[in-house]
């Protein structure tokens, strides 16, 4: 495709898309659509829900679990009606992707804070258990540790004080949310717990990437794809098998498994809240700010969001952690305000 015909390709997409309606009920037939992290889907899909009985004037809204990245690619295709409108996310939009956005006419992009979560080692209820560290899980799963050879076959390998069984963990696909928070929050900590690793990541930042998040691929790590409830199956059925999934299937699962404390610290509501708990991170959903007067409904589903993330409120109900105070007083106001995000808000 030739610049010059991108550009029209765009500019026909926004021109259509404004053919969809106007404010306060255009949008035709079309449904609002919703990609991305199967993390936030539980909690859009009540939105959904709560959406679709207040509002049985709109079709109900599509909300899709493609996992973060996918769903940041989706959203980022262009600015047109077959576009989704939203993106849920388990970590925060990247430069690179926001600059994908706007190579594709997708320039007016707000993001809203809609909760936290926290990523939740767990076991079987009865199950292997132990308290975790972050650098007791980098040296668990990490394809080479401190750039080193992979050889820890059971727990005591790494410590003699851990379980005398194998390393066997259930964890979030590459294209996750969850896996790059595990990365961020957990694995590159444990990493950087040798000094020798702040020399690497100055000389050469890729071959520290590649030492401090790549995973171990023999299979002691075990990608389980999108399914975060496949992976409660999976350690729910293996006593020895620890699982990594975001803190809402552990309180939904509660009967069935238990969270492993990190540094001490149980993943519970009120430690994700106050940050104690070391995995702790924000959810997002970024809308499409062109789509929220062309779509049926869409600015009336940012409201619904806004009126269920509080303390106590129907997403507090399945595992959603409140933001504090001010950060939810912030993103209230963004539901109608829209601020659009620019490159500055990456730096």
């Amino acid at each position: 495709m030739t610049k010059t015909f991108k550009y029209a390709a765009v500019a026909l997409g926004a021109l259509t898309l404004a053919s969809c309606g106007g404010s306060g009920g255009g949008g035709g037939d079309q449904a609002i659509r919703a990609v991305g992290s199967s993390t936030v889907y539980p909690f859009a899909t009540v939105v959904s829900e709560t959406f679709a009985r207040n509002y049985p004037e709109f079709p109900s809204p599509l909300i899709e679990s493609t996992g973060t990245g996918g769903g940041m690619a989706l959203f980022c295709e262009g600015a047109g009606p077959d576009t989704p409108s939203l993106a849920n996310a388990s970590r925060r939009m990247k430069l690179s992707e926001f600059e994908t956005c706007l190579a594709n006419g997708v320039t007016g992009v707000t993001e809203l804070q809609v909760g936290l979560d926290g990523i939740a080692f767990a076991s079987a209820n009865g199950g292997i258990d132990m308290n975790l560290t972050p650098e007791i899980v980098y040296k668990a799963i990490a394809a080479n540790p401190y750039g080193q050879e992979q050889t820890a076959e059971n727990w005591s390998d790494i410590d003699p004080s851990l379980p005398d069984l194998p390393i066997l963990v259930y964890g979030p696909p590459s294209t996750s949310g969850t896996r790059d928070a595990l990365k961020e929050l957990v694995l590159e900590v444990g990493c950087e717990a040798d000094p020798a690793m702040e020399a690497i990541k100055e000389e050469d930042e890729t071959r520290y990437e590649q030492i401090c998040t790549e995973v171990r691929t023999d299979g002691a790590f075990v990608d389980q794809g999108e399914q975060d409830n496949l992976i409660v199956q999976k350690i729910e059925g293996n006593a020895d098998a620890i699982g990594v999934f975001g803190y809402s299937y552990l309180e939904e699962n509660i009967d069935r498994v238990h969270g492993l404390t990190m540094n001490g610290v149980e993943p519970t509501y009120e430690n994700i809240s106050s940050f104690a708990y070391p995995g702790a991170r924000p959810l997002y959903v970024y809308v499409k700010n062109d789509h929220v007067d062309a779509i049926a409904g869409l600015r009336e589903f940012l409201a619904t969001w806004a009126e269920s993330w509080g303390v106590g409120g129907p997403l507090a109900q399945i595992g959603l952690v409140a933001s504090p105070e001010d950060v939810m007083a912030r993103n209230n106001a963004a539901v109608t305000e829209l601020p659009a995000l620019t490159t500055a808000d990456f730096e």
